[in-house]
């Protein structure tokens, strides 16, 4: 069975969540501070939460720590890392996925459900999802802006969307630029999105639309 490591820095707080969703999905987890090794695991997960307070950029200190280095070995391996919220600054501030994530339009923290068009089923977190299917998952984030100067660089995996799956600017909570929610490396194999899935892994939570995003990495981690 692919185990994968949730890694914990200061100030993250979804760790637990995402560690449930994964086992939940049929896959094992195990939460690792981010001063231990990655050695022997089949993919790495940067969850939520406000790594070192967000202090100077979110993500830009958490970015800079050794470990981060471990991480961009296994994408090398082929091997899955998935960035959830503050994890998507933090792979955009590492280098691992191109652009930036700036403050939201209104300045203001968002906590509400979006809607999501899945634009790209073919990474290793959108295998087990339909070309175009509408889906729901929460967001949480004050810095979820999505920016980058390069879009041929860009691989967009999720757009926000209306319920129709409509890609419309009153469905932009944050003033993404295309209307982006999430973004996969050139391979596939490293994914960073504002949304969480992990919160909407479970009906009682409000939904189960995000347990496909762990599912489809634990079967790309079988190949």
């Amino acid at each position: 069975m692919p185990k994968f490591a949730v890694i914990v820095f200061p100030g993250t707080n979804c760790d637990f969540e995402t560690e449930r969703a994964i086992r939940k999905a049929g896959g094992e987890a195990e939460r690792i501070w981010y001063r231990e090794s990655l050695k022997d695991f089949d993919g790495v997960i940067l969850p939520g939460g406000f790594s070192y307070a967000d202090y100077l950029r979110a993500g830009a200190i958490a970015a800079r720590q050794e470990i981060m280095e471990e991480v961009k070995e296994l994408s090398k391996e082929g091997k899955p890392v998935l960035g959830i919220c503050n994890g998507f600054q933090i792979l955009t501030e590492s280098g691992l996925l191109p652009g930036a994530l700036r403050p939201n339009r209104i300045p203001r923290f968002i906590c509400k459900w979006v809607h999501l068009r899945v634009v790209d089923t073919e990474t290793a977190f959108t295998s087990l999802y339909e070309p175009g299917e509408v889906i729901r998952m929460p967001i949480a984030h004050a810095e979820g802006n999505y920016y980058a100067n390069d879009l041929s660089k860009v691989r967009i995996t999720f757009q926000y969307s209306d319920g129709n799956g409509e890609i419309i600017e009153d469905a932009n909570p944050n003033g993404s630029l295309l209307n982006i929610a999430g973004i996969s490396n050139e391979k596939g194999n490293v994914l960073g999105m504002m949304p969480h899935p992990e919160r909407a892994s479970d009906r009682w939570l409000g939904g189960e639309d995000g347990l496909r995003v762990f599912s489809s990495m634990i079967e790309y981690a079988k190949r």
